[in-house]
This record gives structure tokens, C-alpha cells and sequence, in this order.
């Protein structure tokens, strides 16, 4: 059964089928491939076998993977699954911020378990992989990465960008990012058509089954549209600071979540565990509205 037609067909059964088949890898990764008592820095030789295993699994899943660049801790990974026209595009990034290694393992837990038919794929596992060798949010010449598509100062944001702009623009963007400020799930949402306050209700019900809600009014600058829920207008804050959900909005992408787990208030498979919620209930979502 494809991915869409199991969201069709059994609802919010498919999220919670994703999470109990997800657990166990969730686990298991978390012990593999991060060294917890030295603050989730990724040791170089751990690193780089989890990202070859990475592009195997993306290759074995049919995708076309090309290195953005060579680093020291592994590559910089981009991968392409174009099935059918007619199936809808969706992009999926993580690891910009070398401090936040839930992401990455979310969606190499996404490749391992779930049939992708009924979308077509773009993928960028690990943005930031020096960054996360060393425990970082930075690259190391201290660029935010998160804030270098407009000026595109580093490498990665350069090569990064350049690849972006060779693919079509996806029908739904989602970032997997970690607030170590935190103490709950919350996420940023980008639209440029009209907002669906029932939708984001629903994402936070889903995640709400795994790790609490972000309960605080306002989050990092940003006041709350609802508890966990902040949407932003299709503008940077600082205007040469352009985050990546900006980028792809100035791109036209027309819808955008930037989901955010609390990487210290909560362990890391439960982080995990929460991406993989936020990522089936916003899949579910958009397939449903599209029905």
C-alpha cells in the first residue's frame, strides 16, 4: 500500500501505525549513532558510516542521490524521487543545526519503514554534518546556515540553494528543527494561501500523543496564533536573514511547517518519535484537504 493510499484510506490509524512500526529503529539509532554523554556530538567515524547507510537507504527506495559537497565529518546529501506527474511533491529537510539530531533520524526512520508511493520526494537528511560532528548549531566558520539564504556566505547554503533551485518547487515543505529552550512541541507555519487553524489542531494532536505542547504564549519573538502553533507571514524577520522555509517561499512553495522538538527537555527518542508524528499528520493533512 503507497503512503497516500494508507492516509485515504484508514486516517489517523496510518499515524499511529507509523509511530508503533518507528519506535524500535527510534531506539536503536539513537544509541547507534550519537555518543549522549558528550552533549549528541556525532563521533567522525560513527558519522560517516550513518550517513552511507543513509544513501543506501535512499538509493534502495529508488531515489537519485548527489553530494552538495564533501566535508571532513561525511557528505552533504540531496535526493530526488520522481515517480508520477500527477503525485504531489514534497520536500523534507533536517540537520542544519549540528545540535539538533532528531531530525535526521526521523527521516532515515521515515525510509526504513514507510512505502513513499503516492508523492513524489525531495530529501536533504543531514544539512549540516560538521556542525553536527563538532555539536554545533554553526558550521565552523560560525554561519548559521538557517539564516545564510539570502546572503549565501557559506558553502553549504551556496550549493544547497543552487540544488533547490534545479528541482521543481514541492507542494508542501516541512523542516524538522529542535529548541533547546523549549520544554514542548511547537512549529512554524508558512502559507501562501488562506490559513486552516483546524489543520494545525490536528498536527498538535498527533504530536500531543507523544510529548506535551509547547505552552508558552510567545516563542523565540514569535507570538503564538495558538498554543504550539505560530504562524508567520512569507517574510524574514531580519530582511538578510533568510531562513530556508523563507527561501522556499520566496520560491512560491505555498505551504511550509518548521517543526520544533525540545532537545533538552525531552530524550531523544521522544523527539524523534514527535517528528514522526508532526511528519504523518501533516502528510494526512494535506492529502486530505486535496481529496
Amino acid at each position: 500500500m503507497g503512503l497516500a493510499d494508507g492516509i485515504r484510506r484508514h486516517g489517523g490509524t496510518f499515524a499511529r501505525s507509523f509511530l508503533a512500526i518507528s519506535a524500535c529503529l527510534a531506539r536503536l539509532s539513537a544509541r547507534v549513532f550519537f555518543t549522549m554523554a558528550n552533549q549528541n556530538v556525532a563521533e567522525i567515524g560513527d558519522l560517516k558510516q550513518w550517513l552511507g547507510s543513509m544513501r543506501g537507504l535512499l538509493e534502495e527506495n529508488h531515489f537519485h542521490v548527489e553530494n552538495l559537497l564533501i566535508t571532513e565529518a561525511g557528505p552533504v546529501l540531496a535526493a530526488s524521487r520522481f515517480v508520477d506527474p500527477a503525485w504531489p511533491l514534497v520536500y523534507l529537510s533536517s540537520g542544519i543545526h549540528g545540535d539538533e539530531p532528531a531530525g535526521p533520524l526521523a527521516i532515515e526512520s521515515l525510509l526504513r519503514h514507510l512505502d513513499l508511493d503516492g508523492f513524489n520526494w525531495l530529501i536533504c537528511p543531514l544539512l549540516n554534518p560538521l556542525g553536527l560532528h563538532r555539536g554545533i548549531r554553526e558550521n565552523p566558520q560560525g554561519i548559521d546556515l538557517n539564516r545564510d539564504y539570502r546572503r549565501q556566505q557559506s558553502r553549504e547554503a551556496r550549493a544547497h540553494a543552487a540544488w533547490l533551485e534545479r528541482q521543481l518547487v514541492p507542494d508542501l515543505f516541512v523542516s524538522l528543527h529542535e529548541d533547546w529552550e523549549a520544554q514542548g512541541f511547537y512549529f512554524y507555519e508558512i502559507a501562501l494561501e488562506e490559513d486552516r487553524p483546524e489543520r494545525a489542531r490536528r498536527i498538535l494532536d498527533s504530536v500531543a500523543a507523544v510529548w506535551p505542547i509547547e505552552q508558552e504564549e510567545c516563542i523565540d519573538d514569535h507570538q503564538v496564533r495558538e498554543r504550539g502553533w505560530i504562524f508567520h507571514e512569507p517574510q524574514a524577520d531580519f530582511p538578510d536573514e533568510w531562513p530556508e522555509a523563507i527561501f522556499m517561499a520566496e520560491r512560491r512553495c505555498p505551504l511550509s511547517f518548521t517543526f520544533e522538538t525540545p532537545s533538552r527537555a525531552a530524550p531523544l527518542e521522544k523527539r524523534i518519535a514527535a517528528h514522526q508524528a508532526a511528519i504523518a499528520a501533516a502528510l494526512l493533512e494535506w492529502q486530505a484537504e486535496r481529496l
